[in-house]
Formats: structure tokens, sequence, C-alpha cells
């Protein structure tokens, strides 16, 4: 089981090296990590994009681009859909957004004819390695459901089980965050944890421990949960936290990366092939750690 991204990356060199096909690639700071994360010996990439602007970037970040295939495509749209088709058609393993807005990208993603649909619901897991913990943190949905009902958590919940399971976490254990730990009729939020662990109970939901619900304090910490007298084997020591909407988990994402000395990746899952979907101000280390762990999924596909 890895407890960090150290472990992570020492688990890629157990799996065959994956291919990451990059939509609108002429973006320095998606060149780099895929640089970086092409010299760590874990991926090989097909560039889509402007030929020559991807060459004048490289230039400047010293990256050897014979090492590298380019698709010139110069239209944004075009290019975008060539790099999901590269995916879809099996000469990629995974797929990663560069200079496009996530708009046109997820469009891309989800085109009817060569996309990269499966029928399951998609979500946004988000791993985060923080040094006060003594394991690895999966955060969902920060990023992509907004608003997610009792059958979306539930989803939620079986996309991050490919997250965790790629990582190591055979049976991990699932808290369904809310402001209180008692079941409030007022506090949808508290009916749906609820409703999730009697849907874990009654095997709708496998492969995990699902408890709850949790004040995020007695989720994380077992002094807190004890403390509050909250006992059970998910007390204290959740792997995956299930946000009850997006303000919730963007405030969340951004509270650990600004305010905390942590490191995370992010991974969009559900889709028939990993998609890296990070923001324009997520760190170098944050993409060069999402295509790691896109890369540990596709193993595990």
């Amino acid at each position: 089981m890895s407890k960090n991204f150290e472990q992570l990356f020492s688990r890629l060199k157990e799996v065959k090296v994956k291919t990451l096909s990059v939509a609108v690639a002429q973006d320095e700071p998606v060149l780099e990590a895929v640089k970086l994360a092409h010299e760590k010996g874990f991926v090989e990439a097909i560039l889509v994009g402007d030929e020559n602007q991807i060459k004048e970037i490289a230039t400047k970040i010293g990256m050897d681009l014979s090492k590298f295939e380019i698709v010139h495509e110069e239209d944004t749209q075009k290019a975008a859909l060539k790099a999901v088709e590269i995916v879809s058609t099996g000469r990629a393993d995974m797929l990663m957004k560069g200079l496009l807005d996530t708009a046109t990208f997820l469009r891309s993603v989800l085109n009817k004819e060569i996309g990269l649909r499966t029928g399951n619901l998609m979500s946004h897991v988000a791993v985060f390695d923080i040094p006060s913990l003594d394991r690895l943190l999966f955060l969902t949905d920060v990023a992509f459901n907004t608003y997610p009902d009792v059958a979306t958590k539930a989803g939620m919940i079986k996309n991050a089980l490919l997250v965790t399971k790629a990582c190591g976490v055979e049976m991990p254990k699932v808290a369904p965050v809310c402001a209180v730990e008692v079941v409030n009729k007022n506090m949808p939020a508290t009916l749906d944890a609820a409703e999730l662990v009697k849907m874990n109970e009654n095997g709708e939901i496998k492969d995990c421990i699902v408890n709850g619900p949790f004040a995020l304090d007695n989720a994380i910490s077992e002094e807190a949960a004890k403390h509050k007298g909250i006992e059970g084997p998910v007390a204290g020591k959740a792997d995956i936290l299930v946000l009850p909407n997006i303000e919730t988990g963007n405030v969340m994402y951004k509270t650990l990366t600004y305010f905390s000395n942590s490191k995370n990746g992010c991974v969009l899952v559900g889709t028939a092939a990993p998609v890296i979907l990070t923001s324009r101000a997520d760190s170098f280390e944050t993409k060069v750690n999402s295509i790691a762990l896109a890369a540990l999924v596709a193993d595990r596909k």
C-alpha cells in the first residue's frame, strides 16, 4: 500500500510504460511535466497541437522532441478531438489536457463518435499526500460533479475505488463528510451518508467499508473520534472522503493546497481511459503527480 507519492512513484517501476496523448500540447507547464515523467521512465507521449509552438517551448525547456511523436494540428478543437481519438483507438493509454479551456476539452472527451464515454458516471478524484497523515487521502469530488445526489455519490465512491486500488489500497475506508456526525433530517448530506452506509451493507457498494456520517475531524483524526466517542472501523481512519458538494470539495482542495505542506495529484475516472484534468493554477509537481496517478490507473484497468 502506497502511503505517499514517493511510494507511488516506486510502484511505477513495476508497471509497463504507458503512452500519454496530450491535447493542444503547446503549454509550457504541461510539456515540462511530460518531459520529467518521460525522464523518470514511466511515460511515452504523443503531442497533439501546433508543432511550431511545441518546438519553441521545447527549445526553451531543453526537451528533446526526437523522443516524442508530434501530431500537427493548429485548430484547438480539432487537436482536442484528435488527441481523444488517439486514446479511443488504443494508440495511447491516457489523455491529458493542454492549452485549451476545460469545456472544449470535455466536449471532445464526451464526443459520441470518438470520445471516451462508457455510460458510467464520470468523477474527479484528488489524491493528497499530507505529512501529518500516515496514509494517502482521496477526495471526491472537488471539480466535476456539482451537487451529487445519493446515487451519484455511490458512483463517485465506485470510481474512487479504481484509484485507491491502483495505489495499493485494496479495502479503503470511506467517510461521507458532513457538518455533523449524526443523522439530521434537516441536513440532506447526513441522510445521504446513512443511505450510502446501507448500500455498502447490502452489497450495492463493494470492496470498501462505508461508515458515517462524519464531520471532517472525526473522519481523519482518531484522537478527535475518540474524544467525541465515535467508534467503528472508519472513525479517524478514512481513506476516501466523499464531499457533499463542489463548493466544499473545491474549498477543501485549495485549502490543503495553499495552507498545508502537502502534495497532490488528480485524475478524472469513469471514462474509457483515465483523463488528466489539471487546473492552469496547479503546480508543475501536481501535473507530474497526476500523470503518475493516471499511469497507475491505466495499468490497473
